[in-house]
């Protein structure tokens, strides 16, 4: 059984797939560009779009009772690996000990031209 989980301090899904779904003590959250919920736009330059991003995933989170400390794997979408440094940075920002798994892939391209996508799943201590 899973639930769909949807905020409005998160851009909504641009196409079909969910925000983010909890299944039992596991939320999966969509990867989250740097865009900004309230206009659409994409936050300017790839370090405001990495905070934006985890802004998303951390309001995506609170949406289905988690924080940022249930969050156990990420993947981190650049479309430059040559942002990795600025947007490691930021990721060290908004994660304490133990930080959870991690993944960091160079891709051809990102939707809306995007810089930086993460995606993140969790593990909250009680079940929906």
């Amino acid at each position: 059984m899973k639930d769909r989980i949807t905020t409005d301090a998160a851009p909504a899904a641009i196409g079909p797939y969910s925000q983010a779904v909890r299944a039992q003590r596991f939320v999966f959250c969509s990867g989250q560009l740097g865009m900004d919920p309230a206009t659409g736009e994409l936050a300017s330059g790839v370090e405001a779009q990495a905070e934006r991003a985890l802004a998303n995933v951390r309001a995506l989170l609170e949406a289905a009772g988690a924080t940022m400390d249930d969050v156990v794997k990420t993947t981190i979408f650049l479309a430059d690996m040559g942002d990795f440094a600025a947007v490691n940075a930021i990721y060290a920002r908004h994660f304490r000990e133990p930080f959870p798994a991690r993944s960091t892939v160079a891709v051809a391209a990102l939707p809306r031209a995007g810089r930086v996508e993460i995606e993140v799943t969790a593990l909250v201590s009680e079940p929906a």
